[in-house]
């Protein structure tokens, strides 16, 4: 049984900081498909389409019939362990840090053998339940877990290192004046978050809400206003070299496209909030993020932004915000190259319609503060980095995969016609 995480101590200044360092990262070409699917939490792999059998490692060709025509599909996530070892010594300078550290071979139902990662809570011979994840390197890796949940599960050190659990970790929430910002702040701290600091612009004004905001346990408020670049440096002076996860809420959406609009006033303060509020904060707490993310059972692990899902592709009845949070996303897939190695994920949590003022006019399902708090907080601990929100998120996010431009053609033509 995993004992539970305790608190860790304060840090001794004199012993030497743990440095970030990677798990073997070098994959073929055809095996980045298989890390595509693990930032989602899929567990997938080759099969055959002629004769129908599953492969693995990922190859060009059937080492069964040697068809080319192979394809990725989701598979049964059960199986049984065959074979382990614990390693206790390792000329990778990431396991040298980390042993011992307990790996194997699992017979999938799927009819494979595959190496993997064991959790510590699988017993000998038993069988498992296999996820897929991405490590510290960026690339996918499976891991093998209990078949049924056991108390403290989470608590695994080698599964620790493939997610971002709030756990005895501090998180800082970019925007507390919005019922979405309140309420990822109370789930947090429910699922165990040592400290959750909250930004509030303008803090000499009060607003709904802010009385239970203070109420929360380990909520700390700080003077953070991310189109102020001195406030958003000053923030990260204090506590920057404290935030473990670091996840932006802040937006500024409102409706209409290119035409409905007589100026670019509101188009120039979306772009402030929404994409040049985000180079600020990455610029202002990237740099210590990504220098502490091997450190110990705490370490910096995440960075969460919150995306309408229209990012991906444009809907006009939202039109230039959504051009504005496609611009974040573009700017979010050069930050999580820029922090590649660094044990750090950048997560994109891409949602729906919220049930707020400013989605009215948008038709149902519509998904609550609630809903986006549980399931960003559900992403984190379950190590993903592509997390989809809510029915129209994933309707949206798997047509963008299947056809991206006949999804384009779908939002943009006129109904009925």
């Amino acid at each position: 049984m995993t004992d539970p995480l305790q608190k860790p101590p304060k840090k001794n200044p004199q012993r030497r900081a743990v440095l970030p360092t990677l798990p073997p990262a070098f994959r073929s070409r055809k095996a980045l498909a298989f890390t595509a699917a693990a930032a989602e939490g899929r567990f997938c792999l080759q099969k055959c389409n002629d004769c129908a059998k599953f492969t693995y490692p990922p190859r060009e060709a059937c080492p069964h019939c040697l068809s080319m025509d192979l394809s990725w599909q989701d598979i049964p996530t059960g199986g049984h362990l065959i074979a382990e070892t614990l390693v206790r010594t390792s000329t990778n300078t990431y396991f040298r840090e980390r042993t011992p550290w307990r790996s194997g071979t699992v017979k999938l139902d799927a009819g494979i053998a595959v190496l993997a990662h064991i959790h510590g809570d699988v017993a000998r011979g038993g069988r498992v339940h296999m996820i897929a994840r991405t490590d510290k390197s960026g690339k996918g890796v499976m891991m093998a877990l209990p078949e049924q949940e056991v108390e403290n599960m989470g608590d695994d050190k080698q599964l620790r290192e493939l997610t971002c659990d709030p756990k005895h970790r501090r998180v800082l929430i970019t925007d507390g004046r919005t019922e979405v910002g309140q309420t990822l702040a109370k789930t947090l701290g429910q699922a165990g978050a040592s400290t959750v600091f909250v930004g509030q612009a303008e803090d000499w004004r009060s607003f709904a809400g802010l009385k239970n905001l203070l109420d929360i346990p380990n909520v700390e408020i700080m003077p953070l206003d991310i189109t102020d670049t001195i406030s958003v440096q000053n923030c990260a002076a204090e506590i920057g070299g404290k935030v473990d996860i670091l996840i932006n809420n802040a937006t500024h959406i409102r409706p209409g496209g290119v035409l409905s609009r007589r100026d670019v006033v509101s188009a120039r303060d979306e772009m402030e909030v929404n994409y040049f509020g985000l180079m600020r904060l990455m610029q202002a707490f990237g740099p210590g993020l990504r220098a502490r993310g091997a450190d110990g059972v705490n370490s910096a692990c995440a960075w969460v932004n919150l995306l309408s899902v229209y990012a991906l592709s444009n809907k006009p009845e939202f039109g230039v915000t959504y051009a504005s949070q496609a611009a974040a996303l573009s700017l979010a897939q050069c930050f999580r190259g820029e922090m590649a190695g660094s044990g750090v994920k950048v997560v994109n949590a891409f949602y729906g319609p919220l049930q707020d003022e400013w989605h009215q006019p948008l038709p149902p399902p519509k998904i609550s503060a609630k809903v986006l708090a549980r399931e960003v907080t559900a992403g984190l601990q379950q190590g993903l980095e592509d997390v989809i929100i809510g029915d129209v998120a994933r309707d949206v996010w798997q047509r963008w995969v299947e056809d991206a431009r006949v999804l384009e053609k779908e939002l943009t033509q006129i109904e009925g016609m």
